[in-house]
């Protein structure tokens, strides 16, 4: 059975028919979902039942203000800041609160039926919004260390991390949702949490054009992004575009995703749910082919040989006492 290498969003709170009937022809990787999508956990049950079953869930889940499962429904998450604030003062308790944050996220997607997390943000902190108490520290070296913790302690609840945005989103003075960021060159710096983690099963790249690598592309669309910064820096595992609907990108739909493929991304995160989108992406790509699907495989299986049992309202309580 062929499978299209691309996470695709949805419309709304339910599957539509046309939708149905889409998923089944086209047959993406995966679905993401978005505050549209969940209202609650019964309503999400449903939505998961009516998806193929070979189709994985993704859902954004870092804590702060970026998640998608929300109280009263689901618990409340620090942002990533408040961890780095713990690890200045204290780094065995900041690092504790990492791993516990990410085993909390973690079971909490996974009983929702999301088996792969866009988490940890490994970018290094800077002061534009666009990132901002997303990220851990200012300190590449802190980053380095407390996304990892988050990211074993996703492992630990069973469900896959992705490591975001390489090569480094953090000194953008744009919000590429808004428009493209350019800055001159890749830091060392920003390389850091990349490197340290570049045992991730999967990566999400950065719509950022490095002037002196590639005067034309965004990373996500340049090899010499990828392959000289990205692969270069060690990672071998799933590299997953950012949302390729954001306006950083130019070009229709199925045009972003098959440059983004050719420049060496495995896989294209499209998020719109725009129907019409969708189909120009996923028309738009080959099959997946098998060394992809592997690597696809490898990630979920060093979730489930990480699972742990988890005693989550002792964990819960545990965060809160390091964070008070």
């Amino acid at each position: 059975m062929f499978v299209k290498p691309a996470i695709v969003g949805l419309s709304g709170v339910s599957v539509t028919a046309e939708e149905a009937a889409l998923l089944a022809d086209l047959r993406p990787l995966g679905v993401i979902l978005f505050g549209r999508n969940i209202a609650d956990p019964g309503q999400l049950a449903a939505l998961r039942a009516a998806l193929p079953t070979s189709v994985l869930m993704m859902v954004d889940q870092e804590g702060g203000r970026v998640v998608r499962l929300r109280p009263p429904h689901w618990r409340s998450h620090p942002a990533a800041a408040t961890i780095g604030a713990l690890y200045a003062r204290d780094r065995a308790s900041g690092v504790r609160a990492a791993w516990l944050q990410g085993a909390l996220i973690g079971a909490e997607c996974l009983h929702a039926g999301f088996g792969v997390v866009a988490a940890p943000v490994l970018d290094v902190g800077s002061a534009h919004d666009v990132i901002g108490d997303r990220a851990f520290s200012a300190d590449p070296a802190a980053v380095a260390v407390l996304g990892g913790a988050m990211a074993r302690g996703l492992l630990a609840a069973g469900v896959v991390p992705v490591g975001k945005h390489a090569p480094g989103h953090g000194r953008a003075r744009a919000d590429s949702h808004l428009e493209l960021p350019v800055l001159d060159d890749v830091s060392e710096g920003d390389l850091v949490p990349f490197q340290a983690n570049a045992w991730l099963p999967w990566m999400m790249t950065a719509h950022i054009r490095y002037t002196a690598r590639d005067m034309m592309n965004p990373a996500t669309q340049s090899a010499a992004v990828i392959e000289g910064v990205i692969r270069n820096a060690g990672f071998g595992g799933v590299l997953v575009t950012d949302d390729l609907a954001m306006h950083a990108l130019r070009g229709a739909p199925g045009e972003r995703a098959a440059r983004a493929l050719a420049a060496g991304c495995d896989v294209a995160l499209h998020c719109s749910g725009v129907l019409a989108d969708t189909r120009h992406v996923l028309e738009h790509l080959p099959e997946a082919g098998a060394g992809l699907l592997a690597r696809i495989a490898a990630g979920f299986a060093a979730a489930a040989a990480a699972l742990q049992g988890l005693d989550l309202a002792a964990l819960a309580d545990e965060r809160q006492a390091l964070l008070a």
